[in-house]
């Protein structure tokens, strides 16, 4: 034994101070790295889309009925699951329908805590007592493990657990208690979250989303490239602030930053009044039923507005960093206003839109002094929001451009990649990176962009933020370019056209598949990639599921804004001890009806892979840990009985 092992021993002692205490723990971890895998639950671009997320997040992808299924059989109709479905998703809800309508109250209650509390056995079943006791509610935590315990020494079992029941329900505790053991279901269905990157724009509640995400008991993030321009506008970047003002007028989703996170849009609001008076329709709201259409001048003026400002500060932007390779966007200076043409890659095309009064046509990058006065206030606002900078710290805290995760590559976008397969390099402040070093490169600096205290690192740093937002060389973009200018001032489709890297036509190709796996540290047959960004066309017959399996590309059209595109409501993922099982959502309608009539989400399950042996926590992460604390523990136990290290009674 070396001085190091030793010195590590003998500090292990002071957590395990003798043999009595390192053969327990011994005996605890090996029994834990056999029982059944943690099951992990998979989304991505929910885009704002709060009650959606929020219901899928609830009902475990479909989990939750599979445990009433499993526990209950044929012994509850099927009118009778899904009121009890519904009660574990919306306890408090559906309580108050329930104590209008029921004539006996006591009865529901008494077999309503009965089934609860057999489901809670059931999902609990596959934990340690200790994990089971740390997500029990405070206020009912002893009560609890007491009904899901079994007692070998209580004879009357039977009349044991019904005083218990009985109690709860003659004090007037049972609706409390019942909302407890719904939301400790919920929290036990599903061991780990993953949210595989686009949490914000299209949809009015990415706030709420976070919310939700920030007080999940176990969830990491994938940073998409729609999170990406919110971190770097929480972080200062004026081109990113243009990004997001933009698109949350052009969704009609302006409200997320007023009441949301309480931005002040009045200077913007006041400066398009007096600037942009007749906007054309090439600036029209793509706006829900929730959208309040009184707002509809006002924010098409904003829209533009800041339409023009994002192009001025992208362009200098690019014009400040040659290395970006971004020169075909600058198209403000390639605009000939007298002609009302705009040169796009050497072809001249007629403008839609020829108001342009906060342009100068001799620096057309430079913005404007009221301008400029817009942008200031603006970034105060987004440097000051507390509430946004708190849940952009937590996708700083939880989240990565990529996750290694219990045997599988999570990111979102795509590698990049050239037309042979090879990945693409791409030069980064003068150095070039390609596959993993690409992405740990970028992550590095968009930590610096918003952490930094050096201004130089953090200039570089909130640059980079927008270069991952949209250069082609970006892994969570991965198109050639972002055609915002041409889709609001030229007519000619084929300008909009954004085409998508290699890596899109290439990833049917398992030595492609294998050879990313392996740049990230995976070999294993049964590892595989788990993708979002790109929807699934499901209406034209197009599979999520990739190479044989290898690759899974989950983005089916969560956002409503691409649900007529992709034909479902966005594809969840679920990997259990038994395998993986992706599910197809039909639209979610609404909370109302959910609780009203027990309308669940309409899911369609896709078995992906099912094990031959049952996953066990020896297979995971955690368990390979575990068995490093085994063998450090019997290392010191014979420390112990050598005599090297002296026992502490």
């Amino acid at each position: 034994m070396d001085d190091m092992e030793l010195r590590y021993l003998k500090s292990l002692s002071k957590q395990y101070p003798n043999i009595a205490s390192a053969s327990t723990e011994i005996i605890n971890l090996q029994a834990i790295l056999n029982l059944p895998k943690g099951t992990e639950h998979f989304m991505t671009d929910v885009h704002g889309e709060y009650e959606q997320f929020n219901h899928v997040l609830k009902n475990g992808s479909g989990s939750v009925r599979r445990k009433i299924d499993e526990e209950f059989g044929n012994t509850l109709s099927s009118k009778d699951k899904k009121s009890l479905a519904t009660l574990i998703y919306y306890p408090k809800e559906k309580l108050e329908i329930v104590m209008q309508e029921e004539e006996n109250i006591e009865d529901w209650y008494k077999i309503t805590l009965y089934r609860l509390v057999q489901i809670t056995k059931h999902v609990s079943s596959k934990y340690t007592r200790s994990k089971v006791r740390k997500a029990l509610p405070k206020d009912f935590a002893y009560i609890i493990e007491e009904l899901i315990t079994e007692k070998a020494e209580v004879q009357d079992k039977e009349g044991y657990y019904n005083e218990i029941v009985h109690t709860i329900i003659r004090i007037g505790r049972a609706p409390d208690f019942i909302v407890a053991l719904s939301k400790l279901i919920q929290r036990l269905v599903i061991d780990h979250l993953h949210i595989v990157g686009d949490i914000y724009d299209r949809g009015p509640g990415p706030h709420i989303i976070l919310h939700t995400l920030r007080h999940y008991h176990s969830v990491d993030v994938q940073w998409g490239n729609h999170d990406i321009v919110w971190m770097g506008a929480a972080a200062g970047s004026l081109a990113c602030i243009a990004n997001v003002v933009r698109m949350s007028a052009r969704y009609g989703n302006l409200d997320t930053l007023e009441e949301g996170y309480g931005i002040n849009l009045i200077p913007l609001a006041t400066f398009a009044l007096e600037q942009y008076k007749n906007t054309s329709e090439a600036f029209a709201i793509k706006y829900n039923t929730d959208y309040n259409t009184k707002d509809l001048g006002m924010d098409m003026k904003m829209h533009k507005a800041m339409a023009v400002i994002q192009f001025k500060l992208e362009g200098q932007m690019i014009v400040g960093h040659p290395e970006f390779g971004m020169e075909n966007r600058l198209l403000l200076d390639k605009i000939d206003p007298a002609a009302g043409t705009v040169l796009i890659e050497g072809k001249k095309y007629p403008l839609r839109d020829l108001n342009f009064p906060t342009i100068d046509w001799e620096h057309p990058y430079e913005l404007s002094a009221d301008e400029a006065d817009v942008m200031e206030r603006l970034t105060a606002a987004f440097l000051n929001c507390e509430k946004l900078q708190r849940q952009v710290r937590f996708l700083f805290t939880k989240g990565s451009l990529y996750h290694v995760y219990n045997g599988n590559l999570l990111y979102h976008g795509c590698v990049p990649l050239n037309e042979d397969g090879s990945f693409t390099k791409v030069n980064i402040y003068g150095t070039e990176y390609a596959g993993k070093a690409l992405y740990d490169v970028l992550e590095s600096y968009a930590r610096k962009g918003y952490y930094a205290i050096d201004p130089e690192e953090k200039k570089k740093g909130s640059d980079i933020l927008w270069f991952i937002w949209e250069n082609k060389n970006s892994p969570v973009f991965g198109k050639d370019k972002m055609t915002t200018f041409e889709r609001y001032f030229v007519a000619e489709k084929a300008t909009h056209v954004e085409p998508k890297n290699p890596y899109y036509r290439l990833l049917e190709k398992e030595e492609i598949v294998n050879a990313i796996l392996a740049e990230f540290g995976l070999s294993d047959q049964e590892a595989h990639i788990v993708n979002g960004h790109i929807p699934i066309e499901a209406k034209k017959g197009e599979s999520p599921v990739k190479c044989g399996g290898k690759l899974l590309i989950i983005d089916g059209g969560f956002s409503k804004a691409y649900q007529p595109k992709t034909g479902i409501a966005g594809y969840t993922l679920i990997y259990n001890s038994y395998g993986l099982v992706l599910a197809a959502h039909e639209p979610f309608e609404s909370v109302e009806k959910a609780v009203s009539d027990g309308n669940d989400i309409v899911s369609h399950t896709i078995l992906v892979q099912h094990v031959v042996r049952r996953k066990t926590v020896a297979d995971t992460d955690n368990g390979k840990v575990m068995r490093e604390n085994i063998r450090d523990l019997e290392n010191l136990l014979q420390a112990y009985r050598e005599g090297t290290i002296v026992e502490n009674p």
